[in-house]
């Protein structure tokens, strides 16, 4: 990249506004999941078991840190791509690591997996960590093209 592209940034591409948008809304609904859960929402918690809302109750606190971090680290990336800004890419690196590490406890340190539904409940989470890796990797991309400044 030469020193007048990254000055000035190039022209963003149509698919940035498109995938900037998508990436928004799919982490706004990770937005309002987490809120649901944390701020105890009756109606939401109703499609859950007794034993899963027991298991969000007792959530260990660095557990609940990660997963708003990654939550809201995605929130903030997302935007972060909208506004062209090249800090998307090291903001959505973080919540992907925490949300990685959400997941290492939910179904490694404990037995979330169990209590969540058995395997079909590695599917959100496998999907989490899908498009949490192309997003990723489309604002690195981004980044080396001059797209975010």
């Amino acid at each position: 990249m030469n020193n007048a592209k990254s000055l000035t940034g190039a022209k963003a591409p149509w698919h940035l506004w498109v995938v900037g948008i998508l990436a928004v809304l799919w982490n706004g609904l990770g937005a309002v999941d987490y809120l649901m859960t944390e701020l105890r929402h009756a109606a939401y918690l109703s499609a859950f078991t007794a034993e899963q809302i027991a298991y969000f109750e007792n959530l260990p606190k660095w557990t609940i840190a990660t997963w708003a971090t990654g939550v809201w680290g995605g929130v903030i990336g997302a935007a972060l791509i909208l506004l062209r800004r090249r800090l998307a890419a090291p903001v959505l690196a973080a919540s992907l690591a925490a949300a990685a590490a959400t997941f290492f406890y939910n179904f490694v340190l404990s037995n979330g997996l169990r209590i969540m539904g058995g395997p079909v409940a590695l599917v959100m989470p496998a999907l989490v960590i899908i498009i949490g890796i192309l997003l990723l990797l489309y604002a690195r991309k981004s980044v080396g093209s001059g797209w975010l400044r």
